[in-house]
């Protein structure tokens, strides 16, 4: 049986040793803080060894960033892999016949419903711990920035634009 957005491994648990693989492609349609350019493609495979299910994806697809330093936006191709591993209870159906093994996931946002995996949690997951930290978009802290600064040339205080606003707040406190 096919459910949109799962995909089924439970042949795989079932069956210790049967290798699957599927080829993904995904949009994260409610992802609210990621800006995607291409939907996430990628393969993801999985193999179970009767107590643990082993998944191992690869992905790519290009993002929408901001520069660290002057917060323009940054179009970067983003590849990423994953390794996980996810406990199996129960005796898979190949070695008996009134019993199934179950797979069990210790996540805080659930990646499985049932033997299923929650293919954009999954994707998701793997997407936000693979983020860039500091996007540049010169390429180097060492070079100016391609983009327009923030802070006007003409400006006297050459501070960054959000401690004026305490300045000001601290200013008002004093006086």
């Amino acid at each position: 049986m096919k459910r949109e957005g799962l995909l089924e491994l439970n042949e795989a648990v079932q069956h210790p040793g049967k290798k699957l693989r599927f080829e993904i492609e995904t949009e994260l349609a409610r992802e609210e803080d990621l800006d995607l350019i291409e939907p996430v493609r990628g393969t993801i495979e999985a193999v179970s060894t009767g107590n643990i299910l082993l998944v191992k994806s690869r992905f790519a697809t290009r993002i929408v960033t901001e520069c660290a330093r002057c917060g323009s936006p940054v179009e970067s191709p983003l590849e990423f892999t994953m390794d996980d591993q996810f406990q199996v209870e129960g005796v898979p159906s190949a070695y008996s016949h009134d019993s199934f093994a179950y797979v069990v996931a210790d996540e805080p946002e659930p990646l499985f419903e049932q033997n299923a995996l929650i293919v954009d949690n999954y994707v998701r997951q793997g997407l936000i711990v693979n983020l860039p930290q500091q996007t540049l978009c010169s390429g180097s802290w060492d070079g100016p920035c391609q983009s327009e600064p923030l802070i006007a040339e003409e400006d006297d205080d050459p501070g960054h634009p959000a401690f004026k606003g305490l300045a000001a707040l601290r200013a008002e406190e004093t006086s």
